[in-house]
């Protein structure tokens, strides 16, 4: 049961009904605010809606409305397993829907709150979205140029994420339920998944007492490792250790650098990382990116090309890995689960539903 709107919830239930789970995606009248994130719409909703509310069902409850309220919790006693909940803070509890009430009712029940900043805390009742999450744990201070304004990563990265750790919670939940007969709460926050994203670049800094650069396309701690341009476009080279760096500074025509004490081990080399990155900028210009591909993965260095969606999409890798699937019922192509078991990825099973499309399946509403 997903009592949830926007990113965090419904990804969570995306991921759930992908691996199988019968979802049932509880709407208010106008339905979940993501369905008019857009332009661009997509057969009947924003295009950002529909990869997140796959394999789902749809019923539209009005949650003030005691009759129809009622009806939702005997639903929940009678059929939910899970209960995902991301709605504004306080609202389920006002509303007699939190875990506390709902486990007490029916204990095998595994509830997960999707919150903003945490379950206690000064800030637990405020709400929250993904750009305010990079901006509060610090990802935003360490995203982009140095110099330049803050930059938002542009994946939903936290949203995302949260509803990650929501279904990890909620899978080991269900392993614990299979022994012990019993559900529980599960309490996972946007927060607390910033956090996790910023814990190696917050070791660096409990460590040094140093703020973190930002970094552009490089990384803390690591040189070379970061996008160059080139004659046609650009490339990104993970040269993460002492040996890779000998090889590329071969493949460069520069073997000298790897004897020179600035550039001789990492440690070095991130203390003298503007000198070093000059010169190999003023390398990779000369040739393009098939080019230095073809060089620098005969001598094993690990390297990438910068991608836009459409070459990611059209790339034979893409295709090799099925990972854009067809949706049964409609002309959309969307991104599939991105693991497999035994060989075999989780196809989508259905198209993602018109809002309140299956009410009259679960919610009576008392009309008449």
């Amino acid at each position: 049961m997903e009592l949830g709107n926007s990113v965090a919830a419904p990804f969570a239930g995306q991921i759930l009904g992908d691996l199988g789970a019968e979802v049932i995606k509880i709407e208010k009248a106008d339905g979940d605010d993501a369905r008019k994130w857009g332009p661009p719409f997509w057969e009947g909703a924003a295009a950002s809606f529909q990869p997140l509310n796959r394999n789902k069902k749809s019923a539209v409850c009005e949650l003030r409305d005691p009759h129809q309220l009622a009806a939702l919790r005997r639903l929940i006693n009678a059929r939910a397993d899970v209960v995902l909940q991301n709605l504004r803070p306080g609202q389920v509890n006002q509303l007699g829907l939190d875990g506390a009430t709902l486990v007490a009712e029916k204990p095998a029940l595994i509830y997960c709150n999707l919150g903003a900043f945490g379950r206690t805390g000064p800030l637990k009742e405020q709400p929250g979205y993904d750009p305010l999450m990079q901006a509060f744990s610090g990802i935003m201070s360490t995203t982009g140029e140095p110099g330049r304004p803050p930059v938002r990563v542009g994946p939903s990265i936290v949203d995302l994420g949260t509803g990650m750790w929501a279904v990890i919670g909620v899978l080991t939940r269900l392993h614990q339920r299979r022994d012990t007969g019993a559900g529980g709460i599960v309490d996972v926050s946007l927060f607390e998944t910033a956090t996790s994203l910023v814990s190696l670049l917050a070791a660096n800094y409990l460590a040094s007492g140093e703020q973190p650069p930002k970094q552009g396309s490089g990384a803390t701690g690591i040189v070379p490792y970061r996008a160059y341009a080139t004659a046609d476009g650009d490339l990104v080279v993970a040269a993460a250790s002492d040996g890779l760096f000998r090889r590329l500074a071969q493949v460069l025509g520069h073997p000298e650098w790897a004897q020179d004490p600035r550039f001789a081990s990492n440690p070095q080399r991130v203390e003298h990382q503007v000198i070093l990155y000059a010169l190999i900028e003023a390398e990779m210009s000369a040739r393009s990116n098939s080019e230095w591909t073809a060089l620098l993965e005969t001598a094993g260095i690990p390297c990438a090309p910068v991608q836009n969606l459409a070459q990611m999409l059209a790339h034979e890798q893409t295709r090799a890995l099925g990972l854009l699937q067809n949706v049964p019922g409609s002309a959309m192509k969307l991104i599939g689960l991105p693991l497999s078991f035994d060989g075999v990825r989780p196809a989508i099973r259905s198209r993602p539903p018109r809002l309140g499309e299956h009410t009259g399946e679960f919610i009576d509403k008392g009309e008449g």
